[in-house]
Formats: C-alpha cells, sequence, structure tokens
C-alpha cells in the first residue's frame, strides 16, 4: 500500500514538473556534447599538433647550426616580435608587404565583420584610438545590425515562406503542416546550393592554395558567425583586383547572413519545433486560470469572513440573553 501510494506521488510530481525535468535533461545534454566535442577534437587534432611542433623544432635546431654567429636568444626574440605583429595582420614577408590591412576596402570588411559578430581576428586595431572607436562603434553597431536583419528578414518572410505556404495550401488543399515541412526542405537546399556549394567553388578556384573542402570550410564558419580567423579570403600577395574582391566578400557576407536567418526563422516556424520547444520552456499562466484563482481566493476570503460574523454574532447573542434585572424583586432567587 504504501509503496503503491510512494509510486503515484513520483509520478504526480514529474507530471507536474514535466517542463522542469525536460530542462534539466536538456542541461545535461549539452553538456554531454560540449564533452563529446573537446574529445574528438582533442584525438583528431593533438598528434597534428605535436608532428607541427616536432618540424618546428627541427627548423629552428638546423637554422641555427647553419648559422652559427646567430644566438638563439636573438633569435627567439626576433620571431617573437615578428610573431606579435603577425597577430596584427602585419606580416613580415616581402611577398606581404605591399598588402595593405587598414586601406578602405580591407576597413570596410573588417567594419563587417565586426557587426555581423562575425570576428576572422586576422586585422585587429594597432592603435589605443582604434580600439576606442572599435569599442563604440560595436555597442552602437551590433544591436543596430540586428535591428535591421530582423527588419529585413521579417518582410523577406512574408513573400519566401509565409505567402507561399498558404497558397499552396488553399490553392490544392494540402496539409499546411507537410506544405511547411517541404517548403523549408527546399529553401534550405537552394540556400546550401546559393551560398555555400557555388561560392566554394568559386572560392577554391579564385584562391590559389585552397581546395573545395577548404572553401566549403570558409564559408560555413563565415555565414555561421563562427569566424575562426584561419582562412580569409583576399590575402595573398598576387591578388589581383583585390579591393573589388574584399567588396565582393563583404556584400556575399551580409546576403549570406540574411539568407541564413530566414532559413533559421522558416524552420523555427514549423508546427513540430514550436512544440519540441514548448517541452524546455516554463508554461505561461492562461488569463482563465489566473481568475479561477482570483475567484477561488474570493470566495474563500468571503467564507472566512461570513464565518468570522457568524460566530461573532452567536458571541452577541449569548450575551444578550442574560436577562436584565431592574429591581430585586425580578431575581427569583430572592423570591
Amino acid at each position: 500500500m504504501l509503496q503503491s501510494l510512494a509510486s503515484n506521488s513520483c509520478v504526480r510530481l514529474i507530471q507536474n514538473h514535466k517542463s522542469t525535468w525536460y530542462f534539466v535533461s536538456l542541461i545535461l545534454g549539452y553538456l554531454l556534447y560540449l564533452i563529446f566535442g573537446a574529445v574528438v577534437f582533442s584525438s583528431v587534432e593533438l598528434p597534428y599538433e605535436d608532428q607541427l611542433r616536432q618540424e618546428l623544432r627541427a627548423v629552428k635546431k638546423q637554422f641555427l647550426v647553419e648559422n652559427e654567429c646567430l644566438s638563439e636568444e636573438r633569435l627567439e626574440r626576433f620571431l617573437k616580435k615578428a610573431l606579435e605583429a603577425s597577430n596584427y595582420g602585419v606580416s613580415i614577408l616581402n611577398n606581404a608587404s605591399a598588402a595593405w590591412n587598414w586601406d578602405f576596402t580591407s576597413s570596410l570588411f573588417f567594419a563587417s565583420t565586426v557587426l555581423s559578430t562575425t570576428g576572422y581576428g586576422h586585422t585587429a586595431p594597432l592603435s589605443d584610438g582604434g580600439k576606442a572607436f572599435c569599442i563604440i562603434y560595436s555597442m552602437i553597431g551590433i544591436p543596430f545590425t540586428l535591428l535591421f536583419l530582423t527588419a529585413v528578414v521579417q518582410r523577406i518572410m512574408v513573400f519566401s515562406t509565409r505567402r507561399p505556404v498558404t497558397y499552396v495550401h488553399t490553392r490544392w488543399g494540402l496539409s499546411k503542416q507537410l506544405v511547411a515541412i517541404v517548403h523549408a526542405t527546399l529553401l534550405g537546399l537552394l540556400a546550401v546550393s546559393c551560398f555555400f556549394l557555388i561560392p566554394a567553388a568559386i572560392f577554391s578556384a579564385l584562391e590559389e592554395n585552397w581546395n573545395f573542402l577548404e572553401s566549403f570550410y570558409f564559408c560555413f564558419i563565415s555565414l555561421s558567425t563562427i569566424g575562426l580567423g584561419d582562412y580569409v579570403p583576399g590575402e595573398a600577395a598576387n591578388q589581383k583586383f583585390r579591393e573589388l574582391y574584399k567588396v565582393g566578400i563583404t556584400v556575399y557576407l551580409i546576403l549570406g547572413l540574411i539568407v541564413m536567418l530566414v532559413v533559421l526563422e522558416t524552420f523555427c516556424e514549423l508546427q513540430q519545433l514550436k512544440q519540441l520547444r514548448k517541452m524546455f520552456y516554463l508554461k505561461k499562466e492562461k488569463p482563465q486560470d489566473r481568475l479561477a484563482i482570483l475567484e477561488h481566493d474570493h470566495l474563500s476570503f468571503t467564507t472566512v469572513s461570513d464565518n468570522a460574523g457568524a460566530k461573532g454574532e452567536d458571541k452577541t447573542k449569548t450575551f444578550i440573553s442574560v436577562p436584565t434585572l431592574v429591581s430585586p424583586n425580578d431575581d427569583p432567587m430572592i423570591q
């Protein structure tokens, strides 16, 4: 008997706090996914890092053997200075000295990466004034960019998603959920083709040291606003039409980001995903429930007040029922 009551209470507790248990499972799943990514990246990349370190040590040792007049300390100071400059996008190599990082087109490309929060990191402000302006520019520009993207996506969604789905649903009488799923799938495939596959083929042709996988990797890292900065187009020393190329990449990033947001919003409007999201959200208190609670509280308060009043009347009647003596002759004890 007690065991059945305990099991029923546990089931009732889980059902009453279902969204909380879903949320806890979501947190645990996310942590496990983070750990899974760390394990995979470590196992895949650590051997390559170790190999690269050994190759650099061998090259450095061979260089010091061939140049006995140069001490290891002086070489370390020189390499440290060169690496610090490279972190700011300035290279010491002769074939890279002709390309400027802060001409107008490069600055336009940098501004687009800052406002879109892509942030490749290959170029960074050198001066204190540039760093201070970057902070102020980002504080104003990032919310402005979010407002701009939200307004653009909201207008595009009307013509790219809502009207086509409604038209097919009313014209052929198909299920609206089925039409929405097919439409979202086709829109996703079209976006992948136009903003990932085709640009990857173009970048692999324009960039000498990029293959198709590296070009596709750059497109995905850029349009997902990850922006690792290990691949940045237009940085080759013999790049033709570099200014025009940089402007084209800037336009590609802005348009691609808009299209990615449209696709994500289209998938988020699917009924299945809405139901999935509701599993992890707190349930909103409905107006009917709030009204019922208020009515229940009002009735409870009224009942308590009535009971208190009734008890008060009873007490008053008890005291009033005592007879009042007018004269001693009215007392039956005296009589």
